[in-house]
């Protein structure tokens, strides 16, 4: 069981570990992506304000040549895109700097920014058009040869990126504590159904083991005793006795184990039940006349149902004999079927020994019973309420049973097709 929890318990973690991760990197890629894409979008945008003015490759260009010389120049200062600063750097014949004509006070002077500009021409593998990595570069450029240079400072960009991505980090550790404080629930809620199942399964070995140890006991006592009196017939009354309680304990778990892994539904037909039933109950009369018990049945003609008339004999069979089996002297068991719009309903009820409340659920667990010594001196070993259960589930009803005023009373619930 520890196994299967820590199994689901990995498996949790790392789908939605995988999940968070794959958010968190999509989300920055994107933002990565969308300003990488604007800064290509200035530098071609500048290059295009930049052609224009130096396309006959002179400065100033002559036809803003007059009085306001220096008014048209301030057109091409820098401007601020995205936070970043961009420089226009005139180059010569020689690809020489040959003036900055572009600039804020916000930037850098003029002498740094010919520094940044020589060192970016004296780059071997210089390009075209280089943005570079937005998390580490600071500048990004376009080069015409002969023409211009234009750099685009990316600090405050580079420094938006950085702690976007930080708290991108913080926030999958936050989100990473709760997915596993979740996955620690959710494995627990899981693994409920599975720990009853084999809690059940091992509880059912033990009481199984327990149940067959007594009989074996017994007749290999009295295998011994026989060997040594072998005119003595009670020990052979015993081994039979015992003999015949391992067949029906073996018979009840094979039944059960059938129930609980076949799937029956593929031996249904449409049936008469009215007809199953009432056939069923005239086989118990003697015995419930016998018991000094009155009996009393109302059964509605012609209730059809798709199932399986060999378990439903079953069924009847285990709630007439439990009703039987608690009954008081001179009781009374009472059987009725009858059905609605939506639903077929089977009671069987008996006046006698009540269901102790709270355990209502319980009777119907395997070896369940509320006085051990006496279910086992009646071969009663705590399976039949669960065989029936079992039987009702797989014909898709419902089984409850309940105790008020002295009565006892098993109702089953099959939906009317």
């Amino acid at each position: 069981m520890n196994k299967l929890r820590k199994k689901i318990l990995f498996t949790l973690i790392s789908i939605l570990s995988l999940f968070l991760i794959s958010i968190i990197i999509i989300f920055n890629y994107q933002n990565y992506s969308k300003e990488k894409n604007n800064i290509k979008e200035n530098l071609i945008t500048t290059n295009k304000d930049s052609r224009l003015l130096f396309k006959n490759n002179t400065y100033p260009p002559k036809k803003i040549l007059d009085d306001n010389m220096e008014e048209k120049k301030e057109e091409f200062q820098p401007k601020m895109f995205m936070d970043a600063i961009i420089y226009t750097i005139i180059l010569d014949d020689n690809n020489n700097i040959k003036e900055v004509i572009s600039r804020n006070d916000l930037g850098l002077t003029n002498e740094e920014i010919i520094k940044l500009a020589n060192n970016i021409l004296k780059n071997e593998n210089l390009k075209d058009t280089y943005i570079g990595n937005l998390y580490l570069n600071r500048y990004s450029y376009s080069y015409s040869k002969n023409k211009y240079l234009t750099i685009i400072d990316n600090q405050k960009l580079n420094n938006n990126l950085k702690n976007q991505l930080l708290n991108s980090i913080i926030i999958f550790i936050i989100l990473e504590g709760i997915i596993i404080i979740l996955s620690i629930k959710l494995t627990k809620w899981i693994t409920i159904p599975v720990e009853e199942s084999f809690t059940k399964q091992k509880q059912f070995i033990e009481d199984a083991s327990h149940e067959l140890k007594t009989p074996i006991a017994v007749i290999l006592a009295s295998s011994e005793a026989l060997e040594n009196d072998p005119n003595e017939k009670k020990w052979l009354n015993n081994i039979q006795n015992e003999a015949e309680r391992m067949n029906k304990l073996v018979k009840n778990m094979l039944d059960l184990a059938r129930l609980e892994n076949v799937d029956m539904k593929k031996t249904y037909t449409i049936n008469n039940i009215s007809k199953i039933i009432e056939k069923n109950i005239l086989t118990f009369e003697s015995l419930i006349y016998e018991k000094n018990i009155t009996l009393d049945y109302s059964i509605e003609k012609e209730i059809e149902l798709n199932c399986n008339p060999d378990q439903i004999k079953e069924l009847l069979s285990i709630l007439i004999d439990n009703a039987i089996k608690h009954s008081i002297n001179k009781g009374i068991i009472t059987i009725s079927l009858k059905k609605d719009t939506s639903n077929i309903i089977l009671e069987v009820k008996n006046k006698g020994e009540g269901i102790k409340p709270g355990d209502e659920e319980k009777i119907f667990e395997r070896f369940y019973r509320k006085d051990t010594s006496r279910n086992r001196n009646e071969n009663r070993y705590g399976l039949g309420l669960a065989i029936a259960k079992n039987i009702v589930t797989n014909h898709n009803g419902k089984i409850s049973a309940s105790s008020k005023d002295g009565y006892t009373t098993f109702k089953v619930i099959f939906k009317n097709r």
